[in-house]
């Protein structure tokens, strides 16, 4: 029982953790660069991105774990490897973004990750229905902040 317990802790951390790096790289550029680009009116408070992505990321660890716990087949790991694609592309986004204000650069990113959740969302669902339906909300969040990117690069 303990050992499920750790492994669930370890897979929510995770994301959590890398969720948590990719912050660094973003609040430097919050707090000058972003402020002097043009966004469209939908562009939600700063204050918003905290609280969502921390629930995403933990959604995302715990339907992590849900797949681990499943037997072994072909499905789980096609579904393991398409996460841990589909984290180093959101982990990737706020470096392009933030840090390195390639905006066209992180738009072809947030594009390629939007179709790696929509892929864990089938391969995760294979294996665990609860799992592939608890990533929804991130592919709505995901929509959003491509629509977002998308404008933002459209407008500078």
């Amino acid at each position: 029982m303990l050992n499920r317990f750790l492994r669930l802790l370890l897979c929510i951390s995770i994301p959590l953790i890398i969720g948590g790096i990719s912050g660094y790289f973003t609040i430097g550029g919050v707090k000058s660069w972003y402020l002097t680009l043009n966004k469209p009116s939908f562009t939600p408070p700063n204050w918003i991105f905290g609280p969502v992505w921390t629930t995403l990321y933990a959604l995302m660890g715990y339907a992590y774990f849900r797949i681990l716990e499943k037997a072994k087949s072909p499905a789980q790991l096609f579904a393991i490897r398409i996460y841990f694609i589909q984290l180093f592309l959101n982990f990737c986004w706020s470096i392009l973004f933030f840090s390195a204000h390639q905006i066209g650069i992180a738009l072809i990113d947030i594009l390629l990750l939007w179709i790696c959740i929509l892929i864990m969302i089938v391969r995760f669902y294979r294996v665990d229905k609860f799992a592939g339906y608890s990533q929804i909300p991130y592919l709505l969040w995901v929509s959003f902040a491509t629509a977002l990117t998308f404008s933002i690069w459209w407008l500078n």
